[in-house]
């Protein structure tokens, strides 16, 4: 009756010390969290499956050091040291891997490296739309993307 009885008791004593110890507060705060409680029982995704989670430290490692070297990249460009003016823009990426996790990942990857973020995914015709803060080259980009983070993720979560 109760899949998450933690969550549960936790909602109705925080309803209680928001709201004061009634009889009445004590039966709506009782009657909300059971609900909360069914909505999120309601929302539990799958559990992933990792069909090779030894690659993840190699994952971890590749976005580690592309998060260094696109913040020193940033650092660059906000403090217009070296080359010419930064050209921001939106590029589009077809995906093929189709794992909801690995989408989810690929997309935190790509947000949490400096210079680029995530904008929109399309699922009916499985794009992504990003915003990179310096676009030189398209196609380094969709490389980037595919090759470097989406591959790895597809074997990662085959």
């Amino acid at each position: 009756m109760l899949p998450y009885p933690l969550l549960t008791l936790s909602l109705v004593l925080m309803w209680l010390l928001l709201n004061g110890f009634t009889p009445g507060h004590l039966v709506l705060g009782i009657l909300v969290a059971v609900f909360a409680s069914w909505a999120m029982a309601s929302l539990r995704p799958d559990k992933p499956r990792l069909a090779k989670w030894y690659l993840l430290p190699k994952l971890f490692g590749i976005v580690l050091y592309d998060i260094v070297r696109s913040n020193i990249a940033v650092a660059l460009i906000i403090l217009k040291i070296g080359r010419r003016s930064h050209n921001p823009g939106f590029l589009t990426v077809e995906l093929d891997v189709e794992n909801h996790l690995a989408i989810a990942v690929l997309a935190v990857v790509v947000t949490s490296t400096p210079g680029s973020a995530w904008l929109e995914y399309d699922s009916n015709d499985r794009t992504v739309l990003l915003h990179v803060l310096d676009l030189d080259n398209e196609a380094e980009w969709r490389n980037t993307i595919k090759n470097r983070y989406e591959k790895l993720l597809m074997e990662i979560f085959a």
